[in-house]
């Protein structure tokens, strides 16, 4: 319990009516999960508006609401906060409410359109080992500490992300590393939380189905660097030309890393293989488990956000050669006949051309590169034509198929992905993706490289608003007769 005016701090309140010294239980900001001594918050989602909620919230024992709009009939011994923003206010009350649980963590946020999930996964895997106790909030898990638990979207709401921290702490963790999505920023779900840190890995076409332009799309991603306060760093890519944008105005101490360009901390790749990379990272040699330019920019982010973080050159490096990849992130899955699937999460323009790109760089002059790849439906559309005439122009076989067509006709999308080929591409169209992954392993020849692009980690296919059990790494293990 905790009285409401000691929530109240960090907002400015419009209007209050009712007892401020009321003592609060919970927070809510979905009316089903409303209980006695409730502090409901009336927040305006995509889809609904919690303001049409509030009777409900009440009569299910809510002590006080927060909310932007007064309704027209206040019920007695309810407390009512109007505000310019219920979604801000709810960020920063919940921060107060789980006693500011960030400010006790050394946070470090990773945002950017690839490499998010596997630069803040290698991070927590990093501090593990030397040591520390350490909190995971990514699109593929939440770790506290030890603990897995599913992961709901990339970034969680403000609520729960103040709970999770609030048990990290409670566990001892000293460290946690989050992704933070461009959706999280812009509907201010990462409000009054307390960053260390943060980290920029790139910027591509994304996302612009919610952005709508690529202008509002940099935007998004620049708010975490301009919330940043000065005695924090921004980590920074100085080969990516948004890089210098990110941190432009930001009162954070400015860092940078890269291959190509200047910067703070330098990667070079001095040799790669089928089974890993040498790197020359800082001036100092490591082979590590993991291919391709994109993760050489992952490691030299993890390297250098580690410095930061005052770890010692000779602490992070054989560390940094142990590990492996993420799952579902260039996972390579070996047939009895030598044909290799790799099963990449790669649903972006760049990221799936990063991928083909290192596939080429490694395979041998007789390797065959076959490719199954969709689009997501109820998401960007402009990408659609793109991304097929990158898989027939980086592969020798490209299987077009279905990728979460959610509330979209699969059909539709496909049709979508062949406006950026012509007559003359060879490739293959086949809706079920259960079907194209079987047919992708039939034509492949032994020594041949599958790509299976788009789901990586997922497993589910979420066809006409359901999801449906779907693993790639289960399809094509079963086709291989594993």
């Amino acid at each position: 319990m905790i009285e409401l005016e000691k929530l109240l701090k960090a907002v400015s309140v419009v209007r209050a009516e009712g007892d401020l010294r009321v003592a609060v239980a919970s927070l809510a900001f979905d009316s089903r999960e409303v209980t006695a001594r409730t502090l409901f918050f009336a927040t305006r989602g995509t889809q609904t508006d919690g303001h049409q909620f509030i009777d409900q919230a009440v009569a299910q024992g809510a002590v006080a609401v927060v909310c932007e709009v007064l309704p027209a009939t206040l019920h007695e011994g309810v407390t009512y906060l109007q505000v310019e923003d219920s979604t801000v206010a709810l960020g920063r009350m919940a921060s107060a409410f789980y006693g500011t649980p960030s400010r006790q963590l050394r946070l470090v946020g990773v945002t950017g359109t690839n490499g998010k999930t596997t630069t803040a996964t290698l991070l927590y895997h990093l501090f593990r080992r030397l040591g520390y106790k350490v909190g995971l909030i990514s699109t593929v898990t939440y770790c506290i500490d030890q603990e897995e638990r599913p992961s709901t979207h990339t970034t969680p709401d403000s609520l729960r992300l103040n709970r999770m921290m609030a048990e990290m702490v409670e566990r001892g963790c000293e460290y946690c590393f989050m992704e933070v999505s461009s959706h999280s920023l812009v509907q201010h779900r990462i409000e009054g939380l307390s960053f260390t840190g943060a980290l920029f890995s790139n910027l591509t076409h994304d996302h612009l189905d919610y952005h709508h332009t690529f202008a509002e799309y940099i935007r998004a991603k620049k708010m975490l660097f301009d919330a940043l306060p000065p005695e924090a760093f921004a980590l920074t890519n100085a080969d990516d030309r948004n890089g210098q944008v990110m941190v432009q105005n930001s009162r954070a101490q400015i860092h940078t890393y890269g291959l190509q360009s200047f910067a703070d901390f330098r990667c070079r790749i001095v040799e790669m293989r089928v089974d890993g990379m040498l790197l020359n990272l800082d001036g100092a040699e490591v082979w590590v488990r993991f291919l391709g330019r994109f993760n050489a920019y992952n490691l030299t982010a993890v390297y250098g956000a580690a410095r930061l973080l005052g770890v010692s050159k000779e602490e992070i490096l054989p560390i940094l050669s142990d590990l492996h990849s993420v799952n579902g992130r260039f996972e390579a899955i070996h047939s009895p006949k030598g044909v290799t699937a790799i099963v990449d999460y790669a649903h972006t323009p760049d990221a799936l051309q990063n991928v083909l790109r290192t596939i080429q760089e490694i395979r041998t002059q007789d390797q065959r590169i076959l490719v199954v790849v969709g689009c997501g439906g109820n998401r960007d559309r402009t990408k659609r034509p793109e991304m097929a005439r990158i898989a027939v122009d980086s592969s020798d076989m490209a299987i077009l198929t279905s990728d979460n067509p959610r509330l979209e006709d699969p059909e539709a999308i496909l049709e979508d992905m062949k406006q950026g080929l012509t007559p003359a591409d060879s490739y293959l169209v086949i809706s079920s993706r259960h079907e194209a992954i079987r047919t992708a392993v039939a034509l492949a020849h032994p020594g041949d490289i599958i790509l299976l692009a788009g789901k990586g980690h997922e497993t589910y296919q979420d066809v006409a608003g359901v999801k449906h059990h779907f693993d790639d790494k289960e399809e094509v293990r079963s086709a291989m007769g594993l």
